[in-house]
């Protein structure tokens, strides 16, 4: 590649794109509100106002698209892209984030990363989109207890290749392996690549692990819910896309199950929603495309694909466990084991009424 080469810049590229790209890049994501208050302290600042001379309300949607599609088109000639998803569980609020264009966990989620912790994101999604995300439950998200239980990777047969090549940035060895968790020889023989294999095969102390889900909260890839299951953001499935269908999906089975879905209505990537009554249909919808979906179909609520009536109540997401009785009934008994304890503490430790 010439060192003299620079990326073409869009026809009226000015400061205030510049100022709009380090934005997003700064803050990784951007719902439109949000984008309001930036653009509306970056005309402020650029027409050389006071800072709130420019009212947020005053930027519309057509405004911050054109700013979007600048962006977007001064970062593309740099293997990155700006794309947008709704948030599926927050109400169907877009989102536009700043993506790598050729993504995949090593880059998205590594370069920062040490290679224990590239392994361990690999393993988690692992366990997301593979160990518990069957036919019969597609939940897609896991706990806390789940999460720490791939603290260290597979070994033998149990450990799934994903074929993403470990390299010198900690990318994944994709479930490796038989090395002792102990063993601190992976500085030799084939270099970094070795020893990136080496460290990442040790896995994660379970302190570790708690601390890295918590930043991946706050950096924005995961997201933790009220029942304490971790999914992924929209940012995420943004960036992982193509490289979540082409690591679990099977191109020759494309009408059959497959681990990563999307809805009939907007064809955009499922982890939250609903799917038919019939445990062998395909059809998924989100939540935040149902009525609409319904509504094109003059109110025959039967899956368009076999013909079952919709009841909306089998789910896809943490919904498809959250929402059993058996979860119910245990989720029962740890509020009153919390009441019961905080009654105990405001007592001086003594409960006064037999606990569970």
């Amino acid at each position: 590649m010439n060192d003299d080469w620079t990326p073409p810049i869009p026809a009226g590229y000015n400061d205030a794109n510049r100022a709009f790209i380090q934005a997003l890049m700064a803050r990784g994501t951007l719902t439109f509100r949000e984008g309001q208050k930036v653009l509306a302290a970056i005309k402020s600042a650029v027409e050389g106002g006071g800072g709130d001379d420019v009212a947020p309300e005053s930027i519309t949607m057509a405004e911050f698209e054109n700013f979007v599609r600048t962006a977007r088109e001064a970062v593309e000639p740099l293997d990155y892209d700006i794309r947008n998803m709704r948030d599926q569980v927050r109400g169907g609020e877009r989102v536009w984030a700043f993506v790598n264009a050729h993504s995949d966990p090593a880059t998205q989620l590594g370069t920062a990363r040490s290679p224990e912790e590239v392994a361990y994101i690999k393993r988690l999604l692992d366990a997301m989109f593979d160990h518990h995300n069957t036919p019969r439950l597609e939940v897609m998200a896991v706990d806390e207890g789940q999460a720490l239980r791939v603290s260290r990777p597979a070994r033998g047969p149990a450990a799934r290749d994903s074929n993403v090549n470990t390299n010198t940035n900690g990318g994944m060895g994709g479930g490796e392996e038989d090395d002792d968790d102990d063993d601190n020889d992976g500085g030799t023989g084939d270099g970094s690549t070795t020893a990136a294999a080496a460290a990442a095969s040790r896995g994660l102390k379970h302190s570790e692990v708690l601390s890295l889900l918590s930043s991946l909260v706050a950096e924005g890839w995961l997201d933790k819910s009220r029942d304490g299951f971790y999914s992924l953001t929209p940012r995420a499935l943004m960036e992982l896309w193509s490289w979540l269908v082409a690591t679990y999906n099977d191109p020759d089975a494309e009408s059959e199950w497959q681990r990563i879905k999307f809805c009939e209505a907007c064809k955009e990537i499922v982890t939250y929603g609903q799917r038919c009554n019939e445990p062998d249909c395909t059809i998924r919808l989100h939540d935040i495309c149902e009525d609409a979906f319904w509504r094109t179909r003059a109110g025959d609520r039967k899956c368009p694909k076999c013909g079952t009536p919709w009841e909306g109540n089998h789910f896809v997401g943490e919904r498809a466990v959250t929402s059993r009785s058996g979860f119910q009934r245990g989720r029962g008994r740890r509020r009153r084991q919390t009441e019961a304890a905080e009654v105990a503490h405001d007592n001086g430790g003594v409960e006064e009424e037999g606990g569970e």
